[in-house]
């Protein structure tokens, strides 16, 4: 079964600029560089998921893929990653009901610091996904080890990924029923003109969110953005600020007792914000 995200996979075109920037944001250092079918890669390992930054870097099916999103689309999110404890048997099962999923299959990248990384693992047939690339993950064993804080008020984690669509019933059988996440939460918030879905997955949550009435269609999924969590929202916004981001002002959350701002220059032009430690009231 899923047992979580694994990563967010994002494109973009300059892989060094992109490092240098998250690195600033995060106040945390990737744990691992390296390259291999055609890109180039950085993962910043958190507790409950990782970021994988790709870029293209010469020939080859997954570069010219990356590269051809980046032509038409810009920087953007390339794929949600879930965890999986039994690859194959989920594998199975997402074909039964009617996602195609490939045959799990071996990965291996090479670390510029001449480490090997391998994993294994399946992708989802974006047309039965919504129009979003989504893959499955063989849980690694032994776990990553950890990005590395390199300042004061760290990013700790990932709180949720928030996905636009413009068909609910859509999002529920595909997320819900399908995929078999856990939902925590369905809400309208006429103030936003929003309804929201939230689904647990494992340490985390993936929120879909629509207008409010508006009629179902068959236009793709896409990113919302990704709200990360911080220990100390004062301090993380200070230490953000001087590193070089337009930030917002530290405002109250939803939930009483927590805090919420918002970066406006975010690298990878990536819809961003971060709250203090406590999980939404989806992830409760």
């Amino acid at each position: 079964m899923i047992t979580g995200l694994d990563h967010v996979a994002w494109a973009v075109r300059d892989l060094d600029a992109a490092v240098e920037g998250y690195s600033r944001l995060f106040g945390v250092t990737p744990d691992w560089i390296g390259r291999g079918g055609g890109v180039r890669q950085a993962w910043f390992q958190f507790p409950n998921m990782a970021l994988d930054l790709i870029a293209p870097e010469s020939e080859g099916p997954f570069a010219d893929g990356v590269r051809a999103q980046l032509d038409a689309t810009g920087e953007g999110l390339w794929a949600l990653a879930f965890a999986s404890d039994d690859i194959a048997a989920d594998a199975k099962l997402l074909n039964r009901r009617g996602i195609k999923t490939s045959d799990p299959a071996p990965v291996s990248t090479q670390a510029d610091d001449g480490r090997t990384r391998q994993w294994t693992g399946a992708g989802l047939d974006p047309k039965a996904t919504g129009g979003l690339r989504l893959l499955l993950m063989a849980e690694a064993s032994p776990p990553w080890p950890l990005a590395t804080p390199a300042a004061e008020a760290p990013v700790t984690e990932l709180d949720h990924v928030v996905v636009m669509t413009p068909n609910v019933d859509r999002a529920l059988a595909i997320y819900g029923a399908k995929l078999g996440l856990d939902l925590r939460l369905d809400r309208e918030n006429p103030k936003w003109n929003a309804r929201q879905l939230f689904f647990k997955a494992g340490g985390t949550v993936i929120e879909m969110a629509a207008k409010i009435g508006g009629a179902p269609t068959d236009e793709p999924d896409r990113s919302g953005g990704l709200a990360w969590r911080v220990a100390e929202p004062h301090a993380a916004q200070a230490r953000i600020a001087a590193a070089g981001f337009d930030v917002s002002e530290v405002r109250p959350g939803r939930k009483p007792g927590t805090h919420v701002f918002t970066v406006r220059n975010a690298p990878a032009g990536v819809p961003t914000i971060l709250l203090s430690a406590e999980a939404p009231e989806a992830a409760a």
